[in-house]
């Protein structure tokens, strides 16, 4: 990967947005296409639609990726300067307690982009009881330590501010790389790529849209709404997926997803069979690594809601195998996201006026 684009995907998994917060994620992606996009819109939910336009009257296609990050939300400043919080989407209590986030005050007296240090803090396990140290510390039992005395820290921090893990991108071993939001900033990270790839190659015969959809975490929110507003012929949801190349995952129950192997094509009920075997015929051609992800239900992920939106959508999903996800160090193998680039990329420009996309 590139220079250019390793340091986009950083500024991405960096800039905090927690489902309802996603405006720096989406300021990220919206100066990235400015140049390539034909339009860039924003609909009033925040979802960032970048257009670019049609050779002819082609098949439109829609490439989404979540802007949206799991984090947590302000509830409580008590009078000694200590943060209560909430979480925003699927944050796991285990993994909570000594870690390190960042606090986004809004209040009266913060400073425009201003983040402040907090420690998760519970009480020591010398003073608790032998009982309790066999449970998870539930999150209304855990704290936030600013180190502020707390009339000043009410002047910094509203009620309703947004909280991260306190935690950057990292590039590790052999090709790997850790942050805390891959999920789904790779997802922007790759339809980003793609329009840019196909504008590169002339452009397609339809209109090839970059989603940064929002709210993903909180139940498909954007993906609802920006598949109905824009009214793609397809779509696609670029995503990350489970890998389980690492201890104690059970693939006989969860299949077998391996990091560096290539993204995940999903292949299930939630999928059009006819748009999967393109995606497959389309790696073929590109040369590159896929997996199958076989999806028995609905996928929990844009592709969903994409399928759902009005009359019924030709929907498809393209997953990158993570490790650990929703937890500070996701980890996943950077070659994989160019391979799902090219992968769709080699789709878009395959695509005439003659294909069906009717299950037959």
């Amino acid at each position: 990967m590139n220079k250019k684009d390793l340091d986009f995907l950083r500024r991405l998994t960096e800039a905090p947005s927690p489902s309802g917060f996603e405006v720096p994620a989406a300021n990220i992606m919206r100066q990235r296409l400015e140049g390539t996009a034909t339009t860039i819109e924003t609909n009033v939910l925040g979802s960032v639609h970048a257009t670019l336009k049609g050779t002819s009257q082609g098949i439109s296609v829609m490439i989404a990726g979540h802007l949206d990050e799991v984090g947590m939300m302000v509830t409580y400043i008590s009078d000694d300067g200590f943060v209560s919080f909430e979480a925003i989407g699927g944050v796991d209590a285990a993994i909570l307690p000594g870690m390190r986030v960042n606090v986004y005050p809004t209040g009266e007296q913060a400073e425009p982009g201003q983040v402040l240090r907090g420690v998760m803090g519970r009480k020591p396990i010398h003073l608790i009881e032998p009982d309790e140290r066999k449970a998870v510390t539930k999150m209304e039992n855990l704290f936030i330590d600013v180190g502020i005395d707390g009339k000043e820290l009410k002047k910094l921090v509203r009620i309703g501010d947004s909280i991260t893990y306190g935690v950057g991108f990292e590039e590790f071993g052999n090709g790997f790389a850790v942050a805390r939001a891959f999920d789904d900033k790779i997802g922007i990270w790759i339809a980003a790529r793609v329009l840019e790839e196909v504008k590169r190659a002339g452009g397609a015969a339809g209109d090839v849209i970059a989603a940064g959809t929002v709210q993903e975490e909180i139940g498909l929110r954007g993906g609802v709404t920006s598949a109905y507003g824009v009214n793609p012929v397809i779509g696609i949801s670029a995503e990350v997926g489970h890998a389980t190349d690492y201890p104690d995952i059970n693939k006989r129950k969860y299949g077998e997803a391996a990091c560096g192997k290539g993204p995940l094509i999903a292949r299930g009920p939630n999928i059009n069979p006819i748009l999967f075997e393109r995606l497959v015929s389309a790696a073929k051609k590109a040369k590159t690594d896929y997996q199958i992800g076989p999806e028995a239900r609905a996928t929990g992920t844009d592709a969903n809601a994409i399928q759902l939106s009005r009359g019924g959508k030709v929907a498809g999903l393209i997953s990158i195998p993570l490790r650990y996800m929703h937890t500070p160090t996701e980890v996943l193998k950077l070659g994989d996201l160019e391979a799902a680039v090219k992968i769709l990329t080699r789709f878009i420009l395959d695509l005439d006026d003659n294909v069906d996309f009717v299950p037959r």
